[in-house]
C-alpha cells in the first residue's frame, strides 16, 4: 500500500506571518507521505524564514519572485504541474488579493492561474480574524470552491488569546490528504452534534459536563472532507467549526433538541456526538441565589429531551442514525442496551479514561451495530477515530439505499 500522496505534485505557498515557521515542519511531512514539492514565498515570508531552508527541506529552490524564476513563465508552467495548492500561512492579505482577483506577485499570480484543489491554513490576530472584510473575503473564496483548514483558538504571537491561530502542521497535512480522497459522502447530507450543553441555574451557575466537542468536530471535519453537506450544532466550546459547515450554536439541551430536530427532517445521517445533559434544573432563578443563611440547598432536577430517541422513533427508511455512548465500565452490554432502546442503527462507544473521552486528543471506539461488534478503533486521533467512524457510517448507508425506495445517495 503506497503513501497517501504518493506521485502528487504540491504547491506551498509561504506568506508573511510568523506562523511561516511551522510550514518548514509542513513541507516534511508532505514529502514523508509521498508528495514532491515546490515552494513560493512572498518577500514578506522571506523575512520571517530564509528560502534557503525550505530548499533544503523541499530538494528543490523555494521560488520567490516572479522576474527571477528560472522559468519563461513560472506562474502557467508550475500550476499546470500541480494536484494541489496549499497556502499556510495564509495570512488576511493573500485571502484579501485571491478573493479580490489581485495578481501582483509570483504567489498570487500562480494562485489566479492554478486550477488545483486549493486549501488555506489562515493565520493572523484574532481582531483581523474577525473583521468583516475578512468574512466576506473568506466567503468569496467558500463560495468558489476552496478549502480551508482552521484557524484554531489559542494564544497568538502579540499575546492575545483568540481565533487565528494558524492549524498545526499535522492538522494541514490530513487536509491536504483529504483533498484526494474518495467522496463516499457526496451528496450525504450529515447532521453532527458536538460538546456539551449548559443547563442554567441562575445567571451565574450552570450544569454542565466535561466534553470539549472535539470528537464531533472531527467528525464533522471528516464528513465534510468525505463530500458530505455537513450540519454542526454544537453547545458552548472554545473550538472554531470547521470552514464549509453550517455551523448552529446552541448552549441547552432543550436548544440542540429543537436545532437537531429540525435539521433531521433533511438529513440522510445523523452522528449525535454531542454529550447533552440528561438533567436540568426544574426552575430558573432570574437572579444569583444567595447562599447567605442557607446551611443546605436542595436541588429538583427533571430530563431533558431524548434527542436520540426522537430521531429513532421518526427516521425514514433510508436515514442512519449514529449515537456515542460515553460508559465507565460494561461497555459492550451498556452499548448495545442503548442501540436497541433507541433504535439507532450503529453506537460509538468508549470508555471514559485518561487517554479516551473528554478532554483528550485521543480516543477508542467501539462501534457497534445490532448483530454486535463492528470495529475496534484502538486508541489513535479523535481524527482517526471519525475517519474510522465514518467508514463504518457509510458502509451502512449503501446498504440503506440498497433496501430502501427512499431517497437516493448520489
Amino acid at each position: 500500500m503506497g503513501l497517501p500522496l504518493d506521485g502528487k505534485e504540491i504547491i506551498l505557498g509561504v506568506t508573511g506571518g510568523i506562523a511561516a515557521y511551522k510550514s518548514c515542519e509542513l513541507v516534511r511531512g508532505l514529502r514523508e507521505n509521498g508528495a514532491s514539492v515546490s515552494v513560493v514565498m512572498t518577500r514578506a515570508a522571506c523575512r520571517f524564514v530564509s528560502p534557503l531552508t525550505f530548499s533544503a527541506l523541499s530538494g528543490r529552490d523555494a521560488e520567490t519572485d516572479i522576474f527571477a524564476s528560472r522559468g519563461t513563465m513560472p506562474h502557467i508552467d508550475m500550476t499546470a504541474r500541480a494536484d494541489a495548492f496549499i497556502i499556510a500561512p495564509a495570512t488576511a492579505n493573500i485571502i484579501g488579493k485571491a478573493a479580490s482577483g489581485i495578481a501582483d506577485d509570483l504567489l498570487s499570480t500562480m494562485l489566479m492561474a492554478a486550477r488545483c484543489p486549493t486549501l488555506f491554513a489562515p493565520a493572523m490576530n484574532c481582531r483581523m480574524f474577525d473583521s468583516p472584510a475578512l468574512r466576506e473575503n473568506l466567503k468569496k473564496l467558500r463560495d468558489r470552491g476552496v478549502f480551508f483548514v482552521g484557524p484554531e483558538v489559542g494564544p497568538m504571537a502579540c499575546g492575545e488569546f483568540g481565533p487565528g491561530r494558524m492549524s498545526e502542521p499535522e492538522d494541514i497535512l490530513r487536509a491536504a490528504v483529504s483533498l484526494f480522497r474518495e467522496k463516499t459522502l457526496s451528496g450525504v447530507r450529515a447532521l453532527v452534534s458536538a460538546g456539551p450543553t449548559y443547563e442554567d441555574l441562575d445567571p451565574v451557575r450552570f450544569i454542565g459536563n466535561r466534553s470539549t466537542g472535539r470528537m464531533g468536530f472531527a467528525v464533522a471535519k471528516e464528513a465534510l472532507s468525505r463530500g458530505a453537506d455537513v450540519t454542526l450544532i454544537y453547545g458552548p466550546t472554545a473550538l472554531v467549526p470547521p470552514s464549509g459547515v453550517k455551523a448552529v450554536a446552541v448552549r441547552s439541551a432543550k436548544e440542540m433538541a429543537k436545532a437537531a430536530l429540525e435539521a433531521f427532517r433533511d438529513a440522510d445521517l445523523a452522528i449525535m456526538a454531542a454529550a447533552v445533559s440528561d438533567f436540568a434544573p426544574e426552575k430558573y432563578s432570574g437572579s444569583k441565589i444567595k447562599k447567605d443563611g442557607l446551611q443546605n440547598y436542595s436541588l429538583k432536577l427533571v430530563k431533558t429531551p431524548d434527542i436520540l430517541s426522537a430521531f429513532g422513533k421518526d427516521k425514514k427508511r433510508w436515514q442512519a442514525v449514529v449515537g456515542f455512548a460515553a460508559e465507565t465500565d460494561d461497555i459492550g452490554p451498556n452499548a448495545l442496551k442503548k442501540l436497541k432502546e433507541k433504535n439507532a442503527d450503529l453506537i460509538a462507544a468508549n470508555v471514559i479514561g485518561e487517554d479516551t473521552g473528554f478532554g483528550g486528543a485521543t480516543n477508542r471506539l467501539y462501534i457497534y451495530d445490532k448483530k454486535g461488534l463492528v470495529t475496534d478503533t484502538g486508541l489513535v486521533s479523535k481524527d482517526e477515530a471519525a475517519s474510522r467512524l465514518l467508514d463504518a457510517a457509510a458502509g451502512l448507508l449503501r446498504l440503506k439505499e440498497i433496501k430502501s425506495k427512499g431517497r437516493p445517495i448520489k
